[in-house]
């Protein structure tokens, strides 16, 4: 089989699709996730042993499949005959080889369009400061990330530094200058880059994922001298955000970096992609601005008490998930069973319901 025909034509369909992922497997069909489902292509026949193995090659260089190899799985981006870019993960399982490419739509949408907070412009304002984009995976925290990143690129003249793994929109300068950084291709580790970053005069710098506490602590840094730092973090909350950076260090740093943090963070961004009722997604969303008692709570550590300011803190631009929730209900843009299962407390949200 000619398996780079064989990757086009399936890599054609899920761009016409308009899905979000491709997913190749051994003794299955390949799946289109569209609009947040899962859709088996039973035109195509079950991918074999041979199959897979032969379209890993396709997607790879000589050097990335030895390092699958060696490694067990890999991440890495795929410009396809530059129509569209994929973010590809391959990796093993149960001794076979396993495909999911994440479709990475080629223009860059703005706040607006992704149907997000226009409170969120305001972070693109700052000379300096910390802001998080958190959310579980495949829930558009990297869309959003990127609509602020273009945003500051079309209204500053920044040097903005990007670092990725792997880099996923591409973006053309207009008033910024932009650097992309891909980790293992352009550089070791996010940490190594981030560290660099103080020698290449940037005035914005974009960490795809804070991996590790060294990574984070130089982000933190960053922010404190002077630069505007935007970051992601696999985390459900504002509280659990702050809980999961604050816990990564030793006992004897973390009134350090609660003390660092609450100097430097300019708000936390959670977000949920929801089935929405007319077709696709919508997001949910939690905000947590900076504001004095934010701060006092996070130096204090009264983490547990950030909830009950966000949600009475609306005036300022702040909103909790399951008020998120509840205006898209009440819109009639998504059913309560889906604001059900993305609540983190569906007590709370049904009394919302009943106000």
């Amino acid at each position: 089989m000619d398996y780079s025909s064989k990757l086009k034509e399936l890599l054609e369909f899920a761009v016409e699709e308009q899905a979000s992922d491709l997913h190749i497997s051994v003794k299955h069909v390949p799946i289109l996730r569209v609009s947040g489902k899962l859709a088996p292509l039973i035109k195509f026949k079950e991918f074999s042993t041979e199959d897979t193995r032969g379209l890993a090659v396709a997607m790879t260089s000589p050097e990335q499949f030895e390092r699958f190899l060696k490694e067990k799985d890999i991440d890495f981006s795929y410009n396809f005959e530059n129509k569209a870019r994929f973010r590809v993960n391959i990796f093993f399982q149960t001794g076979e080889i396993s495909i999911a490419a994440r479709l990475i739509p080629t223009n860059i949408k703005t706040i607006e369009e992704l149907n997000l907070p226009p409170v969120l412009h305001q972070f693109t304002t700052h000379a300096q400061g910390f802001v998080i984009i958190t959310g579980p995976s495949s829930h558009g925290k990297s869309t959003t990330l990127a609509a602020l990143i273009d945003e500051i690129n079309h209204i500053r003249a920044d040097h903005i530094i990007t670092i990725e793994d792997p880099i996923e929109y591409i973006f053309k300068d207009d008033r910024s200058v932009i650097d992309q950084r891909e980790v293992y291709q352009d550089t070791l580790s996010f940490s190594r880059a981030l560290r660099a970053t103080f020698r290449q005069d940037p005035d914005v710098i974009m960490v795809g994922e804070m991996r590790d506490p060294e990574t984070m602590a130089i982000a933190i840094t960053a922010a404190e001298t002077g630069h505007l730092v935007f970051a992601t973090l696999h985390t459900n909350s504002a509280s659990q955000t702050i809980h999961r950076i604050v816990d990564s260090f030793p006992s004897d740093q973390q009134n350090q970096i609660r003390a660092q943090l609450s100097g430097s963070l300019l708000g936390v961004f959670s977000q949920r992609l929801v089935p929405c009722l007319k077709g696709g997604l919508i997001p949910a969303f939690e905000l947590m601005l900076m504001t004095s008692a934010i701060s006092n709570l996070i130096r204090e550590n009264k983490i547990h008490e950030l909830p009950m300011v966000i949600e009475t803190s609306g005036e300022v631009g702040m909103i909790s998930l399951n008020r998120s929730l509840s205006d898209l209900i009440k819109k009639k843009e998504i059913s309560m069973e889906n604001a059900l299962i993305y609540s983190m407390n569906s007590t709370e949200l049904r009394m919302l319901l009943r106000n």
